[in-house]
């Protein structure tokens, strides 16, 4: 579709493969950012670190398959999809470069999509996701699998509100568990290693729910060696909040990074 220099702003469906994804965008003159929420989260997460940014940013955010209240279900909720979610949406936009902003999932989700479109990509900012860490053993994928078993009364009646997903505990489960196999060190270093646009992290602190003791930390350990290897790669904060509560206490230091890979991109990194 043809878009105007200086579209207004836009709320509605952008039809995906077989489903539609409910997408705000912001419209506006400014560098145009999408936005890739957590795994199970919603658009709504962004509004802190939208409105820090300001008018000086086009904002393009949107509801994954099956997420939110509105976006549709679908026949597939793979990782490869929400990448290929990404392309779909901003095509609908008209926006042929932009920023990608993820937070948990929706970091791996911006790596990956940095990575394959470096001409496409500004930049990306990374918030407490897309760390390379082997993780994911049987144990845990039967932790998971029962997590969710456990969660899934109380997620089924949170889903008139939007704040669960329309998906059932085995197809939330798989999710989860396929993160654990794109987060594996040998098939996630590659991809940051190759990312050749301006990158940056904000680092949560501490443990949230679902994890336990210092596995998180562990986890997010692996970052300085990421940050050593690729010079377009740093790390933006470390901040108090954990893992859930980030984009809600510290969105004016995802901002901060916002501007920084903005600013870190017209110098040439």
């Amino acid at each position: 579709m043809s878009i105007d220099v200086q579209p207004s702003r836009w709320s509605g469906l952008v039809p995906v493969d077989d489903t539609a994804l409910a997408v705000t965008d912001t419209g506006g003159p400014g560098t145009p950012v999408v936005y890739l929420n957590g795994q199970f989260a919603t658009q709504g997460y962004w509004r802190r670190v939208i409105a820090d940014l300001g008018t000086g940013y086009r904002h393009i955010t949107y509801d994954e398959r099956a997420r939110g209240r509105t976006s549709h279900r679908s026949a597939d909720y793979s990782f490869e999809a929400a990448v290929r979610d990404v392309d779909a949406v901003l095509a609908a936009r008209g926006v042929e470069r932009a920023l990608a902003v993820g937070w948990s999932y929706g970091a791996f989700v911006a790596a990956h999509w940095a990575h394959r479109n470096p001409r496409r990509a500004l930049g990306a900012v990374l918030v407490d996701g897309a760390q390379p860490y082997d993780w994911l053993d049987e144990a845990m994928e039967q932790r998971i699998r029962k997590q969710f078993r456990r969660w899934s009364p109380l997620m089924r009646l949170l889903r008139p509100t939007g704040l669960t997903p329309r998906m059932n505990a085995e197809q939330l489960a798989a999710c989860n568990i396929e993160l654990g196999r794109v987060a594996r060190e040998r098939d996630l270093a590659p991809v940051l290693d190759g990312i050749t646009v301006p990158t940056r992290y904000v680092v949560a602190s501490g443990t949230s729910l679902g994890s336990r003791g210092d596995e998180q930390e562990r986890i997010r350990a692996s970052l300085g060696a990421v940050a050593a290897r690729n010079p377009h790669i740093g790390i933006s904060a470390k901040v108090a909040s954990n893992h859930g509560a980030i984009l809600k206490k510290d969105f004016r230091a995802v901002a901060a990074a916002v501007r920084e890979a903005t600013a870190a991109g017209r110098t040439g990194d």
